[in-house]
Parts: C-alpha cells; structure tokens; sequence
C-alpha cells in the first residue's frame, strides 16, 4: 500500500495553466496555487479514502477500484468517473458533469514523493506532494 500515509504540497509545476484552461477565475486560481493541500490515504482492498484538507475545505474522497463516484473540486467544478490501480498509478478518469469534458488524474509515487498529474484539454500540471 505505497499511497498510504500523509502527504503535503511541496510544489506545482504549470498548475495555473490548467486552472485557467478549466475557466477557474484568477482569484480562485491564486488561493488554489497557495492550499498547503495534505493528503491522507489509506487503501484497504479495493477501497481507498483520501482526505483533503486545506485552506479552502477539508473532504473525504471515497471510492472503490473501478466504480463510478462523484466528485466535487474545490471550485465546485462537478465531475463524475471512476478510478483504477495498475502498478504504483492511481488514475482517475473523470467528466466534466457541466460540459463534458475529460479530466483525468494520474497520482503516482515516486522515491519519497506522490505526483499528482491533471489533464485537461491538451494541459497538463503536477503538483509534487513529499511524504509526512
């Protein structure tokens, strides 16, 4: 179980691009780009919960290998879809609920770090978490 623990925002790389490609105002995008996000996972099977806290709000993400679920960004950008596990990968490949667009969410680990990848429209951004 690689993913589990704590993890903290150490930095991003082109994240406000893909804020503003996704429409999130330049306020928003602004707070977003300074969250201090912490991530906690736990994986038990096929069940995994993320907790998200930060600045803006604090959620639990949870959800099962290959299940469709809801999901709501810290915008309020609604998006449905599902995520899978292949090797140390967690993907997540969601639609827009609003326009019906592809966002997709790579979380991979690598060394003592979690990378989380977006896609969106040809974009995409990291944002580099090192473990607690």
């Amino acid at each position: 179980m690689a993913f589990d623990g704590s993890w903290k925002v150490d930095h991003n790389e082109n994240y406000d691009k893909i804020m503003e490609k996704m429409g999130i105002n330049v306020l928003k995008r602004k707070v977003a780009a300074h969250d201090n996000l912490k991530l906690t996972i736990r994986q038990e099977g096929n069940k995994f919960t993320i907790k998200e806290s930060c600045r803006i709000r604090t959620i639990d993400v949870v959800f099962e290998l290959g299940v469709d679920f809801n999901y709501t960004l810290a915008d309020g950008t609604e998006l449905k879809g599902s995520m899978s596990l292949e090797g140390n990968k967690l993907t997540g490949k969601f639609k827009r609920i609003d326009n019906g667009k592809d966002v997709i969410a790579v979380r991979e680990i690598s060394g003592d770090e979690l990378i989380l990848t977006y896609i969106y429209e040809g974009v995409e951004a990291k944002r580099i978490f090192k473990k607690e």
